[in-house]
């Protein structure tokens, strides 16, 4: 089996988010594509941002030099969250929309390039390496739970279990 990273799994699912960040960019006057597509990042940026929290976050929560990290990931998301329900309460077809989700990848491609350059980093630090592969389990055990949940659970609800 292949050694599990946590931040290996994390940064790919980064990556992920910013080519489909890059495609609704690109995307004009298709609202439908527009659409679909943002529906498919909804899911895929709240499944991965519980899995997270449930993982890493939890842990760096626990840790006094790291829990200000942790904290102040959990409220981007939040922040994050918030932004995707006001969008899908747009029309996807409109300058109102196309500033909103320019604000959205801002503060999104933000939110991932601090994680990177300054979390994982501290976080790296801090954590041995079977604390490190346990959270990948976990992760990698939650996330596709977690995308189930996110199918049920529209962004800005906290009705999840």
């Amino acid at each position: 089996m292949a050694h599990a990273d946590i931040y290996a799994d994390l940064k790919r699912d980064h990556d992920k988010h910013r080519a489909m960040l890059k495609e609704l960019s690109d995307l004009g006057g298709e609202p439908q594509k527009r659409r679909d597509l943002f529906e498919a990042f909804r899911l895929e940026v709240q499944s991965h941002a519980a899995a997270e929290e449930e993982s890493l976050y939890a842990t760096m929560l626990g840790k006094p030099d790291l829990r200000d990290d942790a904290r102040h990931s959990v409220a981007e998301h939040k922040e994050i969250d918030d932004l995707i329900g006001e969008l899908l309460d747009m029309e996807a077809d409109g300058a109102a929309w196309e500033d909103k989700f320019a604000h959205l990848r801002h503060r999104y491609e933000h939110h991932i390039d601090e994680e990177e350059e300054e979390m994982f980093p501290a976080a790296e630090a801090k954590l041995d390496t079977a604390t490190e592969e346990r959270l990948a389990e976990t992760y990698e055990e939650r996330k596709p739970a977690e995308l189930e949940l996110a199918r049920a659970n529209p962004p800005g609800g906290d009705d999840r279990d």
